[in-house]
């Protein structure tokens, strides 16, 4: 069976977010970090997981990232979650 995740990374060095979803978390985190070339994400390595939520579907995953990027979501991650991310 699979399983969708839908993962907030930080990159202290920049002070930045990014919220994305995926079937397969360790080589996508591995992608940001590692293996990309271009992108958005490179630029800001390097990235730490901040949070994740697990989805049976691929569809309530992707409605999860949706609600994270707008602006209750982002409210969320920066009051809630990045107030835990202080220390890095």
């Amino acid at each position: 069976m699979d399983e969708f995740v839908v993962y907030i990374l930080y990159s202290p060095s920049a002070k930045r977010i990014y919220v994305g979803y995926t079937s397969d978390l360790i080589n996508r985190i591995a992608s940001h970090n590692i293996f990309s070339k271009s992108g958005h994400t490179v630029r800001y390595r390097p990235w730490v997981v901040a949070h994740v939520e697990f989805f049976e579907t691929k569809k309530e995953a992707i409605a999860r990232e949706k609600a994270l990027k707008g602006g209750q979501g982002r409210q969320w991650i920066h009051e809630v979650l990045l107030a835990d991310m202080s220390h890095l």
